[in-house]
């Protein structure tokens, strides 16, 4: 189980940490945070040394009722940045958070390695094919509509099931252009209500009948810090929790906020599967 990034190989045979790196205003937990060069990569370089096997760099927000931003804008805000990473930390592997083909195309052009896509190529027809042509590791999310109107998109029979024939028809597209290194994501908060998280966690060992590496995103997601009254600020310990749950289950990638407390999960759980 390996992905070739930049022509190096990584495996996920044990698990790695993806630590995020949000270029947007309205992040709901660290949106503007990261305004500058400086901050940026201060940021950059504590998530590496913390563990973390790749950085996911964002400059859409994606979460509930998010206001949209414009191509222009969205490259304008990452395009700098990834150069900017790359020439301070040459060997950092860059993943590029974009549901649009052509900020794919000028972020893998500047140095990126990975293309994490929350629409599985669905808000833009050209994306399958574009990576396909740039032949670099694919992440293909689970959600419905877009950011501005998911969260009325939560009419499921049974979400499990139709989460899975969901990437059973993207996937199949997807492997009929050629693309080779793909990993999916559940999409927890995407188009999901609270309970239908917990009922995709709670069965979450049944993604592995696609036999791909599983990437789990629920780093201070409403869905812990509603549960325990609390804030995203304040929700650090209940994501440690849960996504020690998610790597009993299978997950192979945690994309998080948080790397160093990750990484610990990640330690403890190897020990424990030694």
């Amino acid at each position: 189980m390996t992905i070739n990034c930049n022509g190096k190989l990584i495996s996920l045979h044990q698990p790695k940490v993806m630590g995020i790196l949000n270029l947007t205003p309205d992040s709901f937990y660290d949106g503007g945070k990261y305004k500058d060069d400086s901050s940026i990569l201060h940021h950059v370089e504590k998530m590496i040394n913390d563990g973390a096997s790749f950085i996911d760099v964002g400059a859409y927000s994606t979460r509930p009722g998010a206001i949209e931003v414009d191509e222009q804008t969205e490259l304008k805000r990452i395009v700098p940045i990834i150069s900017i990473i790359l020439k301070e930390f040459s060997e950092a592997i860059v993943s590029i958070d974009t549901f649009r083909s052509k900020v794919a195309i000028e972020c893998i052009s500047s140095g990126a390695a990975i293309i994490n896509d929350i629409s599985a190529g669905v808000q833009d027809q050209q994306m399958l094919n574009t990576v396909a042509q740039l032949n670099v590791p694919y992440i293909m999310m689970h959600t419905r509509g877009t950011p501005q109107n998911m969260q009325q998109q939560t009419n499921y029979d049974d979400v499990l099931k139709e989460v899975l024939l969901f990437f059973s028809e993207r996937l199949s597209i997807a492997k009929s252009l050629g693309i080779k290194d793909i990993i999916i994501d559940p999409g927890f908060g995407f188009a999901k209500n609270l309970n239908q998280n917990y009922e995709l966690l709670r069965q979450l060992e049944m993604m592995s009948f696609i036999e791909l590496p599983l990437l789990v995103g629920i780093s201070r997601k409403s869905m812990i810090y509603k549960t325990l009254n609390t804030t995203a600020d304040q929700a650090l310990n209940g994501t440690t929790a849960l996504h020690m749950v998610c790597l009993q289950k299978g997950a192979k990638i945690l994309r998080v906020h948080d790397v160093r407390e990750a990484m610990e999960c990640v330690k403890l759980h190897d020990q424990l599967n030694a």
